[in-house]
């Protein structure tokens, strides 16, 4: 007789994470753990595709749809506690972040200072039965007499709401924060703040996997800290089909994705602020850049036309929106300005990356620039043209889709060798493996396809090497065996057939768009003179890993000996930080996106012919 789930919640105790949350018998494990914010990796969103978020039941009696009796290790996704229980988080789950995104490759250089907010110091007038000017009024009348008279257009609300108890806490001083969009616009008086408070901004680079943020002195244009952090939203899966498909087929899902990204770039900013002794209230502009889902899921527009073919955005212009608006409690009067985008998939983190980028491809020659990620885009750069692309690479090169496949956090592979037939694997932090990390992923299949253990069409091949066993009937590679370490089991890292197959469609949908974006402009692969790799991911792959396995073309040397491929790290959050420094990078950032034009290469009739070339080794 089959048993019937009742509605009553099961206590679920964590003790590593020293969490207790409830489940109820009608839900899974898994989607419990993200209803209460309990962090377990799962790259597929729960759908029972990955195996990333394996847990271990310690005591009591779950139901296992799928999951046999053997296992030791069960998909959080796929179990519903029975009972109450007590659960062993797997090690990759609870590793800690050390790679966050935040390194730009252009720390070092001075941001453009022209920001489109300014601050002036100001004492006003008190006001006296002989002078009953409103205190707005009175405000305009300091600013029109000062030696540079200022001519507001506007005092906007927020800055009346706090002109009266600003003036009066302080001794009739106030800073004014005005806003001026271009040079010689109408000018605003945004905001106003206590006197000599700090003008800050706050760029943000919201990443489908990670959200990397920077907060910089708008009076100076320096740089005052940075920050990353995993993008919540991967609770609801890795990529963005996935968490697109969340937000049409239940209604209340869109919303909790937008407080997700909200929430994070709270957060950011709070932790941003703290660093440097300041509060988020100081925050008075924010520039956010993401891919066009991303971007839409935070201003709470629809995705699912995003979703479903043509693919269109509801608008690719960039967008100024009040910070509270999108629920930030940011300064009072705080914009946030949303980048521009060029079509569907290739969003406003891409522009930014072609902003921070500029210099490179406007040298003459063909430029690639490439920002390798769960959605990856390209742009092809020729004779003052841009053609831009998306390839829908999946978050397998990062790691996710991968049964072993974590972040890049303490304990993860990140570097796979194969030498006289035995495995040398490099973890990050140097102790005991617990899983494999984006580029690990690519070295392990260069490495082992290098080593004849994966043949040319993608093949796991039995008996080639002793690390080679079915495991739960799919073959699969052993990289580190199941280990306990301070009380605490590790489950055994392998890299098994399906992964690599997801591997294998990822890499040739990130070639195929190369390939045929260069014959969209009438090239082909070896004119291109520089090949530039942005994105965090991109800025810790090897070249030549990449190259053997085909992900990238095997372009020659430069005629001058050097390598044609230049690795950026993440130059959309540089280009996001000088759109937040300066009007006229930000408005150039609306020209590129306007000059670039948006290539859909699904619709070539030589699509799917490239893709299956390119899908096995070698090609």
């Amino acid at each position: 007789m089959t048993e019937l789930p009742h509605h009553r919640p099961h206590r679920i105790d964590v003790p590593a994470l020293d969490r207790q949350i409830d489940c109820r018998e009608d839900e899974t494990l898994f989607a419990a753990a993200r209803r209460a914010g309990l962090r377990i990796v799962g790259a597929c969103g729960g759908r029972g595709h990955c195996g990333s978020c394996i847990v271990r039941v310690t005591e009591g009696r779950v139901h296992r749809e799928g999951e046999g009796a053997h296992r030791k290790w069960l998909r959080a996704c796929c179990i519903q506690p029975r009972s109450d229980l007590t659960l062993e988080v797997a090690p990759r789950s609870l590793a800690p972040i050390v790679r966050a995104d935040v390194r730009t490759g252009g720390e070092a250089a001075p941001l453009p200072l022209d920001p489109s907010l300014t601050a002036v110091e100001l004492t006003l007038p008190p006001a006296t039965l002989q002078d009953l000017a409103s205190d707005a009024d009175r405000l305009r009348r300091v600013l029109a007499e000062r030696a540079e008279p200022i001519e507001p257009a506007a005092i906007d609300w927020a800055a009346s709401a706090a002109l009266p108890g600003v003036l009066r806490q302080h001794g009739w001083q106030v800073q004014a924060r005005l806003r001026q969009a271009q040079a010689g616009g109408p000018l605003t008086v945004a905001s106003v703040a206590r006197p000599g408070a700090p003008l800050l901004g706050l760029a943000v680079d919201l990443g489908t996997t990670n959200a990397a943020a920077f907060l910089v002195d708008l009076a100076s244009g320096r740089r005052l800290a940075s920050l990353g952090l995993e993008n919540p939203q991967v609770a609801w899966g890795a990529d963005l089909i996935s968490r697109i498909n969340h937000a049409i087929k239940e209604p209340d899902t869109a919303e909790a994705l937008r407080r997700a990204a909200v929430g994070a770039i709270q957060s950011l900013a709070h932790d941003l602020t703290r660093a440097v002794g300041a509060a988020v209230t100081d925050i008075a502009d924010a520039v956010v850049c993401g891919n066009t889902a991303m971007q839409h899921l935070l201003a709470g527009w629809p995705v699912a036309q995003l979703g479903r073919a043509p693919f269109v955005a509801a608008a690719l212009e960039a967008v100024d929106v009040a910070a509270d608006r999108l629920g930030l409690a940011l300064g009072p009067g705080a914009a946030l300005h949303l980048a521009p985008s060029i079509g569907g998939f290739v969003g406003g983190d891409h522009v930014t990356a072609l902003l921070a980028t500029e210099a490179i491809w406007q040298a003459p020659g063909v430029t690639l620039v490439m920002d390798i990620g769960t959605n990856t885009e390209i742009s092809l750069v020729h004779d003052g043209r841009i053609l831009s692309a998306s390839c829908p690479s999946g978050p397998a090169l990062e790691g996710g889709h991968i049964g072993s496949g974590m972040r890049a956090a303490e304990g993860a592979i990140e570097r796979v060798e194969v030498v006289d037939d035995a495995l040398r694997l490099q973890v990050i932090g140097g102790g005991v493996p617990v899983g494999l990390c984006g580029s690990g992923v690519l070295d392990a299949l260069a490495a082992f396809v290098g080593a004849g253990w994966i043949d040319a069409r993608g093949r796991i091949v039995a008996g080639r090497h002793p690390s080679i066993a079915e495991v739960d009937g799919v073959r699969a590679i052993t990289l580190a065996e199941e280990t306990e370490e301070r009380h605490r089991l590790i489950p055994a890292v392998r890299f098994s057939q399906h992964d690599v197959r997801a591997v294998q469609l990822a890499k040739s949908a990130i070639r195929t768009g190369v390939k045929l974006l260069c014959a969209e402009a009438g090239l082909d692969e070896s004119q291109i003179h520089r090949f530039v790799i942005a994105g965090a991911f991109g800025a810790y792959i090897r070249v030549e890993s990449a190259r053997a396995i085909g992900l990238l073309p095997p372009l020659p040397p430069a005629p001058d000996g050097t390598s044609r491929f230049q690795q950026v790290g993440n130059a959309a959050g540089l280009g996001v930080q000088q759109m937040l420094s300066s009007r006229e990078r930000r408005a150039r950032a609306a020209q590129i996106a306007r000059q670039a034009r948006y290539v859909e290469l699904s619709t070539r009739s030589d699509f799917q012919k490239s893709f299956l070339q390119h899908i096995g080794f070698g090609s």
